[in-house]
C-alpha cells in the first residue's frame, strides 16, 4: 500500500471513529449481519432483509440500491454501495431509533479497506464470492481477497461460499467452529448445499448464482434462528433487486431486460441463462467504467462473444477516458468470429457494433429486435446517473426503454 494510501486511510479511520462517537455506537445491542463478494452482494443483502421483515423481525437493509428503515427508502448517493461512516452511523442510528432489531449492510472492499465501517459490530459476515475486480484499487487478487476477509474476521460468525479459489484463503484466518460454509452442491463437504437444504427451493429469481445466494442468506437467518419454513415462504415470494434481471417489457415479442452485470463473472452467471431461454438472437449492450480496473475488459468480451449473437459497445460511465478506447480494450477479448458492423448494416451472423452514445445504442438494440428474440443491457442496472468526466448527469436504462417503446406503439 502507498504512503498515499495509507495517509488517506488513517483519515478516514479518524472520520469513523469520530462518526461513531458523536452517534454514540448506534450499533451497540443491534444484530448486524455484513453482505460483502464480488457479485451477489446485493440480492444476497435483500433477500436476508426480506426474510427478516416476513418473519416478523423490525429489520432495516443499507445496500447498492438505497436504505430501507421503518418501511421507507433513502437514497445512499450516486455509485456507493457502502456509504460514508458518518452516513452509516446516522443511517444505523436512525434504524435504532425507529426500532429496528437486525440490520442488513452490504459492505465493499473499498469500505473495509477505507475503515468506514469501523465501529460497527457484525453479528454476521457473509462472503458470496471474489472474483477479479477493482484490481486498479487493490493491485492484485491476494490483496483484494484479503481486504475482503476482514468483514469475516470482525465477525462473530463467517457464512461463506466455498466454491472458489478464495476458500483456501479463508480457511487460514477463520475457524471452522466460527464458519458455516456453502456451495450450490456441497464439494467441500459443506455445512449447507442442496443436498441438505431444509426445504426445495422454489424462486422468482434465474440462474444457478441465485441459487447460491439463497443458500447464503438461508444460512445467515438459520443461525439467527429463523424457522425454516418462514425462510422457504419469504424466498418464494422475494423479487430480484432493481436492475437486476429486470424484464422491462416485451417488444415485438423480443425480451428487454436489464441487469447490474458489470464483470466477466456477472456475465458468465447472466448471460448463459438468457442464451437457454432465447429462442433467437441474443443482443446486448454494454460497455465499461471508465478510470476503473482495466483488466475486465477484454475478459468481458470474451465471455460476452461465447453468449451473445449481437453485441453493442457503449459508454458505461467513461468518466475521463474515451469511450472508443474503452470498447478497443473489450474488442480485444471478443472472438474473431464477430463482424464490425456500423449501425446501418444488416446485423446477419454474429456481430458487433461500437455506438458510443448510450441511448442511441439501446434504441439501436430495440430497433433490430426480433420475435423470440432477447434485449439485454448491462452495467447500469438500478443507477440513475452517468458519468462522463464532469460530474453525474442523470440517466436510467430503464428510463431509455420505456421512453422509445412508447414512441414506437404512438
Amino acid at each position: 500500500m502507498s504512503k498515499i494510501r495509507k495517509l488517506k486511510n488513517t483519515a478516514h479511520l479518524a472520520q469513523a471513529v469520530t462518526a461513531t462517537v458523536y452517534n454514540r455506537f448506534p450499533s451497540k445491542g443491534l444484530t448486524i449481519i455484513g453482505v460483502t463478494g464480488t457479485d451477489g452482494k446485493t440480492t444476497t443483502a435483500n433477500l436476508i432483509y426480506h426474510i427478516l421483515k416476513s418473519s416478523g423481525k423490525k429489520a432495516a437493509v443499507i445496500s447498492t440500491i438505497g436504505a430501507i428503515i421503518d418501511g421507507v427508502k433513502y437514497e445512499t448517493g450516486f455509485h456507493v454501495t457502502t456509504p460514508s461512516p458518518f452516513a452509516i452511523q446516522k443511517y444505523i442510528k436512525l434504524a435504532k431509533k425507529k426500532g429496528c432489531t437486525h440490520i442488513v449492510l452490504e459492505v465493499t472492499s473499498h469500505a473495509l479497506d477505507q475503515n468506514r465501517v469501523w465501529g460497527v459490530k457484525f453479528n454476521i459476515g457473509v462472503l458470496t464470492n471474489i472474483t477479479n475486480e477493482h484490481l486498479d484499487y487493490h493491485k492484485n487478487y491476494i490483496n483484494y481477497v484479503r481486504t475482503k476477509l476482514r468483514l469475516l474476521q470482525k465477525s462473530d460468525l463467517a457464512i461463506v461460499n466455498s466454491n472458489g479459489p478464495w476458500f483456501a484463503e479463508v480457511l487460514k484466518v477463520i475457524p471452522k467452529n466460527k464458519m458455516i460454509s456453502y456451495s450450490l452442491h456441497g464439494t467441500n463437504n459443506d455445512d449447507l448445499s442442496l443436498i441438505n437444504l431444509p426445504f426445495q427451493i422454489k424462486t422468482k429469481l434465474i440462474g444457478d448464482f441465485n441459487l447460491e445466494n439463497i443458500i447464503a442468506a438461508t444460512a445467515a437467518c438459520s443461525a439467527l434462528r429463523i424457522d425454516p419454513v418462514a425462510i422457504d415462504t419469504a424466498v418464494q415470494s422475494f423479487e430480484a433487486p432493481d436492475g437486476r434481471q429486470e424484464i422491462i417489457g416485451n417488444f415485438r415479442g423480443a425480451l428487454v431486460i436489464v441487469d447490474f452485470a458489470h464483470t466477466a463473472n456477472s456475465f458468465e452467471n447472466i448471460l448463459p441463462e438468457m442464451r437457454k431461454r432465447t429462442e433467437g438472437k441474443l443482443i446486448h449492450v454494454f460497455g465499461a467504467a471508465g478510470l476503473r480496473d482495466r483488466g475486465k475488459r477484454a475478459e468481458m468480451g470474451k465471455v460476452a462473444s461465447f453468449y451473445d449473437d449481437v453485441i453493442i459497445l457503449t459508454a458505461e460511465d467513461p468518466r475521463s477516458e474515451k469511450v472508443e478506447d474503452i470498447n478497443r480494450q473489450i474488442k480485444d477479448g471478443i472472438s474473431n468470429e464477430f463482424i464490425d458492423k456500423s449501425e446501418g448494416e444488416l446485423h446477419e451472423g454474429k456481430s458487433v457494433y461500437e455506438i458510443d452514445d448510450r441511448k442511441k445504442a439501446i434504441e439501436f438494440a430495440l430497433s433490430i429486435a426480433r420475435a423470440k428474440d432477447t434485449v439485454i443491457i448491462t452495467g447500469k442496472g438500478h443507477e440513475k446517473s452517468m458519468n462522463y468526466g464532469d460530474g453525474e448527469i442523470p440517466w436510467s436504462d430503464q428510463q431509455v426503454v420505456k421512453d422509445y417503446l412508447r414512441v414506437i406503439s404512438h
